[in-house]
Parts: structure tokens; sequence; C-alpha cells
């Protein structure tokens, strides 16, 4: 029993884990929280949630990759990002993160921002295309939210009923 409540705790922090991923780009945040839940699932001996919610959870978690992927990529796309803009929005999101909170909103415009001044070296087109991407990533965090509050509500009402 006292395994098991180990296993629990670790499920537990791998979920909180995962969830702050889900800003924090440098984690894979819904892969993690999925994680979390099937440890939790294995620890129970699929009790309270079997195979047949692990999959809706699973599809769930894929869906958010491929939400991700898209939803930065159309707004960027949207804006007529170049692919240095791109490039600067992956590396100013990394910058961000040693920069806090703040740093992890604004990394991306101003990552963005820069790749595209140094492709078009137009100031105007380089703000519209870090305000793009941006808004992308800003789409794309809200949607993977969604997606995890509906994971952690379908775990628990599989778990609890």
């Amino acid at each position: 029993m006292e395994m098991q409540m180990v296993w629990y705790v670790v499920a537990g922090i791998l979920v909180l884990i995962g969830l702050a991923g889900i800003v924090l780009p440098a984690l894979p945040g819904l892969p993690v929280v999925f994680a979390g839940m099937l440890l939790a699932s294995w620890a129970s001996g699929f009790e309270h949630v079997g195979g047949v919610m692990l999959t809706v959870l699973g599809i769930l978690t894929v869906l958010s990759l491929g939400v991700d992927f898209l939803a930065t990529a159309l707004g960027a796309r949207r804006v007529g990002a170049s692919r240095l803009a791109l490039i600067g929005a992956v590396v100013g999101t990394f910058a961000g993160l040693f920069l806090g909170i703040i740093g992890v909103f604004i990394g991306p415009f101003v990552g963005a921002l820069v790749g595209e001044l140094i492709h078009s070296r137009q100031v105007g087109q380089a703000a519209k295309v870090g305000m793009g991407t941006w808004l992308g990533i800003l789409l794309g965090t809200v949607l993977k939210l969604g997606l995890a509050f509906a994971m952690v509500g379908l775990f628990a009402f599989a778990w609890f009923f």
C-alpha cells in the first residue's frame, strides 16, 4: 500500500508539471499530464480508469500536439512570417524562460520580430509578424488549457464515478 501511495504522489507531480508545461514551452505539457494519469491508473491496477478512458485521454494528448503546432503556424502564416521569424519565435520563447513569466509571454514576440527584421528589414512587417506569431502561440496555449481541463475532468469523472 505504501508503494502505491508513492506512485500516486509521483503521478500527481507529473500532472502538475504538465499543467505548468502548457504555459512554459520548455516542458511538453499535455504529454506529461497524460503520463501522470497513466501512472495513476497503472498504480490502481486500472481499477478506476481503464483502457477506453485512457485511449480517449491519449487521443486528446495527440490532438494537443497538433493544436500547438497549427495555432502557431497559422498565426505566423496569416501575417506572412518568414522562416527566420519562426526560428526567432522559438529562440525568443526559450530565452524568455530566463526572464520569468513576463519573458515567457514577450519572448516569442520579440524573437519573431527580430527574425523578421533580419529577413525583411521592414519594421512594420516585422511588428505585424511578431504580433501574429505571438497571437498564434497565445491561441494555442488557450486551446491546450481547454484540453487540459477536459482531460483532468474526464480522468476525475472516470476515477470517482
